[in-house]
C-alpha cells in the first residue's frame, strides 16, 4: 500500500521543528523501527527519514497499513510498509513457538510470532495453535483453561472444541453456537521435542535435522534465547567463525589462533553448504578437551541453520531455529547433539551453550545496521565471510524482505 509520496518531505519539516527545541521523540508505541535507526546511525540527510509519529493504530489506519508495523521501505519517491506477517517467506516458512514438554496434555500457554499472538493447547487428540483471541469480546484464551477437551474463554466460559469450534455459550446453554464463532487456528507439527506452528500454508515441512534420528548421538535442548535483533543477523552470527577467537577466547577461539583457512561454499535451490573450515578451538563443546576441528555448515531456511563439526570420530551438531517474534525481538532455539563425552551431562552441555550464546547476544544487539545489507557494497567482506555472503545473496534471490536492506 503506497503513501502518498510527499509524506517524507512533510514528516521530515516535523522532525527539524521538533529538533531545534530539544523534542525530538518517537510516538510509536513500540518504539522506532529499526530502518529509522538505521538511518540515523548512517547520518543520512533528515528528508530522507521517516518519522512515525503517530501510534501504531493511528498509523495504520491513515495509511492503509497493518497496525503491526513493519520495515519502511523507498519504492522510487514513494515509501510503503512491510510487516512481518506480509512477508511470504516468513508466513509460508514453520517457526518454532515452544518446547513439547512445556505444553502437556490440558495445558494452556500463550506464544507469539510475527507479531502475532497465539494461544497453544493440547486437547485428547493433540496439539492445538490458535490466534490468541476469543470471538465474543476479544478476551485472550491464553488466560483461559481446558474442560471436558475444551479450551475455555476465562472471560464469558466460552468453551472451544479441539476444532476451534465454539460449542457452548453458557449465558445461552441451550443455544447452539453459530458456525462463525470459530477460532483461527494454524498448522501445527511437533519434530525434535519443538512444537513448530505456520501462519500461512507450509511449502515444506519441518527443516530436516538427520542427527535427531541417529541413535548414535545424545540430543540437548537448549535455548530459547532472547535477542533484542532480527533473524537474519542472528543467523548471520550463527554462520561466523571468525570471531570465535574475540567474542568466544577459551572456548570456541583463542587470540593465538586467528587465521580461518581457505574454504568453499555451495549454493543450492534449497540452501548453503559451506564445507571443510578449519579451527583450533581450546574447549569445542564443554569436555575442556582442545582440538583442531572442522566445521559444515548448512543453511535450511531463511531464518534456520546447522553445522557440525569433527575431530577424528567425534561429532557435534547444533541445529540452530530463529523465530521472529515480532519487530524487535527474536528466540533462538537449539538442539546439541553429539556422538561422544557420555560423562558429561545434559545439564553442562547447556551451561556451555549458555555462556556461549550470553557472549553473543550483546554483539548481535550492537550491530549496525540493524537490518542485514544485502548490497554488497554496503559493507566490507573479506575470503573468510564466504559463508556470510553467500547467504546474503541466497537471501536476495529468494526475497526475503523481513530483517534485510
Amino acid at each position: 500500500m503506497q503513501i502518498r509520496e510527499d509524506f517524507p518531505a512533510l514528516l521530515a519539516s516535523i522532525v527539524r521543528a521538533a529538533a531545534s527545541v530539544g523534542h525530538l521523540k518517537m510516538c510509536c508505541a513500540s518504539g522506532r523501527s529499526a530502518r529509522i535507526r538505521d538511518a540515523e546511525h548512517r547520518k543520512t540527510q533528515t528528508e530522507q527519514l521517516i518519522y512515525l509519529c503517530y501510534s501504531p493504530a493511528r498509523f495504520a489506519e491513515e495509511r492503509g497499513c497493518s497496525a503491526q508495523l513493519g520495515n519502511a521501505r523507498e519504492t522510487g519517491s514513494a515509501w510503503i510498509c512491510v510487516t512481518m506477517i506480509d512477508d511470504p517467506l516468513l508466513l509460508n516458512d514453520w517457526h518454532v513457538v515452544a518446547q513439547s514438554t512445556a505444553m502437556q496434555t490440558g495445558e494452556v500457554g500463550p506464544a507469539r510470532l510475527l507479531g502475532q499472538d497465539l494461544v497453544l493447547w493440547r486437547s485428547n487428540a493433540g496439539l492445538c495453535a490458535w490466534q490468541d483471541l476469543c470471538l465474543h469480546r476479544g478476551a485472550k484464551l491464553s488466560s483461559g483453561r481446558v474442560e471436558r477437551d475444551c479450551l475455555v474463554c476465562p472471560y464469558h466460559g466460552w468453551n472451544y472444541n479441539d476444532d476451534g469450534q465454539c460449542v457452548r455459550i453458557p449465558a445461552h446453554p441451550s443455544m447452539t453456537p453459530p458456525a462463525r464463532a470459530r477460532a483461527t487456528a494454524y498448522r501445527v507439527a511437533e519434530k525434535y521435542g519443538l512444537i513448530w506452528a505456520c501462519l500461512g500454508e507450509p511449502k515444506t515441512d519441518v527443516p530436516c535435522f538427520a542427527e535427531w534420528e541417529d541413535a548414535a548421538f545424545r540430543k540437548v535442548l537448549a535455548g530459547p534465547y532472547l535477542f533484542k535483533a532480527q533473524g537474519p543477523r542472528i543467523i548471520e552470527n550463527f554462520l561466523d567463525v571468525g570471531h570465535f577467537p574475540f567474542v568466544h577466547a577459551g572456548f570456541l577461539g583463542d587470540p593465538g589462533h586467528t587465521e580461518v583457512g581457505d574454504y568453499e561454499v555451495e549454493t543450492t535451490s534449497d540452501g548453503i553448504v559451506a564445507r571443510d573450515i578449519g579451527v583450533w578451538q581450546p574447549d569445542p563443546d564443554g569436555t575442556g578437551q582442545s582440538a583442531e576441528v572442522k566445521y559444515t555448515y548448512r543453511v535450511l531456511r531463511p531464518l534456520t541453520a546447522y553445522f557440525q563439526k569433527s575431530y577424528q570420530d567425534q561429532k557435534f551438531s547444533i541445529f540452530s531455529a530463529v523465530t521472529p517474534v515480532d519487530e524487535r525481538e527474536s528466540l533462538a532455539w537449539l538442539i546439541l547433539a553429539l556422538n561422544y563425552a557420555s560423562h558429561t551431562s545434559d545439564e553442562q552441555l547447556r551451561a556451555f551453550q549458555d555462556v556461549v550464546s550470553r557472549q553473543d547476544i550483546p554483539i548481535v544487539e550492537s550491530q549496525r545496521p540493524e537490518l542485514l545489507p544485502l548490497d554488497l557494497q554496503a559493507e566490507l567482506h573479506l575470503r573468510s565471510d564466504r559463508t556470510a555472503i553467500a547467504y546474503r545473496k541466497w537471501l536476495a534471490k529468494i526475497g526475503l524482505k523481513y530483517g534485510t536492506a
